[in-house]
């Protein structure tokens, strides 16, 4: 696959999608969106494959938000399209666990790329926001959506409509970031994290993706119902008995993924 605005990497069940356009901060036009999209479609049944980690390249940026060049000749009928809030969707219901590595800034389009992952880890000098504001537009590929359930109401309508950008600390302690590090170990710190997910049962880790994912959207007694169901599957699988076996024999297990 011949990618212009990409580089890609696949390491030890870890692939790494590391998005090449550092002399625009990153930005994220449609070009770089559709190769992301790709991608992951392309990565979707590779078993070599397991975990997806985004990051950005060089220190400054992970993705300084949407190519506003090309965002300026956009109309109403793209919006109403919007290619990008589908594709994140597409993101955060991908199968297989994704992590965002944030080196820098994670402005718009990039914040909004990092919320749809399940995971962000930044490096201390990470800078998130939503700044659409100032632009006279609106976060428009879910920052309005997802930045609320993260954070909170109050704290996203704060953030959105004054366009601040935060450090990386204060995304922390707000729940943007489960993770913050320096940046020479940002890399090493994603890849534990991700090792550390390689390590479950793959199965279970899918289906408990799909319980916390789709069980948010619904109410309390739906979202038990999911859960159950999904406990029932892994009831009867092949992981359960080895993964219960192993323990019992104090070994580490051998999963298979069915």
């Amino acid at each position: 696959m011949e990618l212009k605005n990409l580089m890609t990497e696949v390491e030890n069940g870890i692939g790494t999608i590391t998005i090449n356009r550092p002399e625009v901060r990153n930005a994220l036009n449609l070009e770089t969106v559709n190769e992301m999209r790709a991608v992951l479609q392309n990565w979707k049944n590779d078993s070599n494959v397991l975990v997806v980690v985004f990051t950005g390249a060089g220190e400054k940026s992970f993705a300084a938000g949407a190519d506003i060049a090309q965002l300026r000749e956009r109309t109403m009928f793209d919006a109403l399209e919007s290619q990008m809030q589908a594709f994140y969707r597409e993101l955060e219901l991908y199968e297989k666990p994704t992590l965002a590595a944030i080196n820098g800034f994670a402005l718009g389009g990039g914040c909004e790329l990092a919320m749809s992952c399940d995971i962000r880890i930044a490096s201390s000098n990470a800078r998130l926001g939503l700044p659409e504001l100032n632009l006279g537009i609106i976060p428009g590929a879910g920052g309005t959506q997802r930045l609320a359930r993260l954070v909170g109401k109050g704290k996203a309508v704060e953030m959105i409509l004054t366009g601040a950008i935060i450090e990386a600390e204060e995304a922390k302690q707000i729940g943007l970031v489960t993770q913050v590090t320096s940046p020479a170990e940002l890399t090493a710190s994603a890849h534990a994290t991700a090792e550390a997910i390689l390590a479950k049962g793959p199965l279970a880790v899918r289906l408990a993706k799909l319980a916390i994912q789709t069980g948010l959207e619904t109410d309390l007694p739906t979202g038990l119902v999911i859960e159950k169901l999904s406990q029932a599957i892994l009831f009867s699988s092949e992981d359960k008995l080895e993964g219960t076996t192993a323990f019992l024999e104090k070994r580490k297990p051998n999963f298979k993924g069915r």
